[in-house]
């Protein structure tokens, strides 16, 4: 039987302690980040997260005996997201946030030949620094719209030189940092997460938070007025359904011309209303003063109501009645010259 090194089994002791005192337990792939990136990671995770690197291996051993113990046979699972440099971030932070988190802290890194981009990069319109050179014939090559503008390389347009998911060329590393530009990112990698039996993998953490709040905004403005047409009272509805049965109640009463002290008011003024419309067909020496200053009234309000014509709609009016009158003396002139 091989001999197991004191210090493995202490560690996975370790490993499964903190995986049994947390809720939510995150795999996260560490490879790549240098000592001082991964320090500053540690601070900004100090009192929200606790980071733990180990040996993959020692970790697999760990999730294992954490699962049996804790009589979690799912928390397994998580073993199958186990690469590159896996470490264990445990938490009692949801896994969305944790994500975000992540994502959040990652900084801007310069490009190197082999690497993956984890987004579109685009070198961008407008002037550089760089100096005529060869790197201007690479640029081309490329099929970047570079050229020599008063003594410096300047890019005409924006370009695309690589999709996400794509790998940097020695050629293109070249470019891009002596363009400054850096396509890289370095943070940890959110490998999978566990929380209450399930596993979260990042293109399920990965939201579009403005989006989801716009679809539940949404969906409580359709759940609302269903609601309320429906009249199916609610703490958030009860309001609104009374307010429409009052209206509705009032537009009855209003229109059966039935007099209350919210109605008299409007059934009132639909009376006066179809009483002065009567008025206006009448001869006026059939009319007392009063209905004719109603009506004059009446007059006035719809006078002042009605759109005034501006400056500009007064000149095209007269340059239309010059016209007309041009066009009228010019069709005279025409018939006189057939009788002439």
């Amino acid at each position: 039987m091989a001999h197991v090194a004191e210090w493995k089994k202490k560690e996975v002791e370790e490993l499964t302690k903190i995986i049994k005192n947390h809720p939510v337990i995150a795999l996260v792939d560490v490879a790549g980040v240098p000592a001082y990136p991964l320090s500053k990671m540690r601070d900004k995770l100090r009192g929200k997260a606790l980071l733990r690197v180990s040996r993959n291996t020692l970790i697999e051993l760990a999730i294992k005996r954490a699962a049996q113990e804790l009589g979690k046979p799912e928390l397994e699972k998580l073993i199958d997201h186990i690469q590159g440099g896996a470490a264990i971030l445990a938490t009692e932070m949801n896994p969305f946030k944790l994500y975000k988190l992540l994502e959040e802290s990652k900084t801007p890194a310069p490009a190197k030949p082999g690497a993956v981009v984890p987004k579109d990069v685009v070198i961008p319109a407008g002037p550089t620094s760089i100096a005529p050179g060869p790197l201007v014939g690479e640029m081309q090559a490329l099929g970047i719209p570079a050229r020599i503008d008063k003594g410096k390389v300047s890019i005409q347009k924006d370009h695309t030189v690589l999709k996400a998911g794509e790998v940097i060329t020695e050629q293109l590393a070249r470019i891009l940092n002596a363009l400054g530009i850096e396509p890289l990112e370095v943070g940890l990698n959110l490998l999978a997460a566990y929380e209450d039996g399930i596993i979260y993998t990042p293109d399920v953490l990965a939201i579009d938070e403005q989006e989801y709040i716009n679809m539940l905004q949404k969906a409580y403005m359709h759940a609302f007025n269903l609601s309320v047409n429906t009249a199916y009272p609610t703490k958030q509805t009860i309001e609104a359904i009374i307010q429409k049965a009052y209206l509705g109640a009032k537009n009855v009463a209003v229109e059966a011309g039935y007099i209350t002290p919210e109605t008299i008011e409007e059934v009132f003024g639909r009376a006066l209303r179809a009483v002065l419309l009567i008025a206006q067909q009448l001869p006026e020496d059939l009319l007392d003063e009063k209905t004719k200053e109603l009506l004059n009234a009446q007059a006035q309000v719809a006078v002042a109501a009605a759109p005034q014509p501006t400056e500009e709609k007064v000149e095209e009016a007269e340059e239309e009645e010059e016209e007309e009158e041009a066009s009228e003396e010019d069709a005279l002139a025409g018939l006189g010259a057939l009788f002439g």
